[in-house]
């Protein structure tokens, strides 16, 4: 990677991260500093974050890093035996292969109501599959910083979970579960009630995504965006309006 692209990222995450996070130390930032010349992980694509002033690689980033490493190929697969589809747990393995000959990293992810977000309740299979890729994928490349994904302390507190009657485990229509609300209406409650603009949002969603709209945006990305943007609103949603802000289209001047 030439030089001055490396350079280029460090001034934009360094001149970012003061607007999100403004009362970071300067240890914070020097860490934010080797993070991206080690890695070359951008904030603005969603690729890192900082929650409690401590740094996580995020699933668009260890995707990103995989695909500059031309990684082989990744196969996960689901651990029957200890899943329990009826409490909503699931148990993934994960195997990326880093070149055609390569014997494979494994990693292991498991998700259920109980160390998962409510964001997310009724998709605990694939976060369950995310966690697995991420761990398989930090041992893969050596990333020692764990990912947002993987924390479970970002879940509010839990409430005695309940299948719900006559449930089968299926999706329901737009690819919610039966009694689960869609994505779409989790991230429009998360709007109503941190009063924030959708417009804005929905152009953050969609720069988090890595894709010209936010429709086109695979199911787990958006919902890694959801439990990002849920976390930040409630840490500091002064940072977050900041950040919303810089989506906002330049008013066009009048004659």
């Amino acid at each position: 990677m030439p030089k001055q692209i490396v350079t280029n990222l460090v001034r934009q995450n360094l001149r970012l991260v003061k607007k999100l996070y403004p009362d970071l130390m300067q240890d914070d930032l020097r860490h934010l500093r080797e993070l991206t010349q080690a890695h070359l992980l951008s904030i603005s694509q969603g690729e890192i974050s900082c929650i409690d002033r401590k740094w996580y690689v995020t699933h668009t980033g260890l995707l990103r890093i995989a695909l500059r490493a031309r990684c082989f190929g990744i196969r996960t697969t689901l651990q029957e035996r200890l899943s329990d589809p009826v409490m909503g747990r699931w148990v993934f393995r994960a195997t990326v292969f880093k070149s055609r000959r390569s014997k494979g990293f494994v990693g292991y992810g498991d998700a259920d109501p109980s160390n998962t977000s409510p964001l997310v309740r009724g998709a605990e299979m694939r976060v369950a599959e995310t966690r697995a890729v991420n761990r398989a994928l930090r041992k893969a490349y050596g990333i020692g910083l764990c990912s947002v994904e993987e924390l479970g302390s970002l879940s509010a507190p839990q409430v005695p979970f309940t299948p719900a009657p006559h449930s089968n485990g299926h999706a329901g229509p737009n690819g919610s579960s039966n009694g689960q609300p869609r994505l779409r209406d989790q991230l429009c409650r998360l709007i109503r009630q941190h009063d924030l603009d959708p417009t804005l949002v929905k152009a953050y969603a969609a720069d988090f995504c890595g894709t010209a709209a936010l429709k086109d945006a695979s199911r787990d990305l958006v919902e890694s965006f959801i439990t990002q943007l849920a976390a930040t609103a409630k840490k500091d949603r002064d940072a977050l309006v900041c950040k919303l802000n810089s989506y906002a289209q330049p008013a066009e001047a009048t004659p």
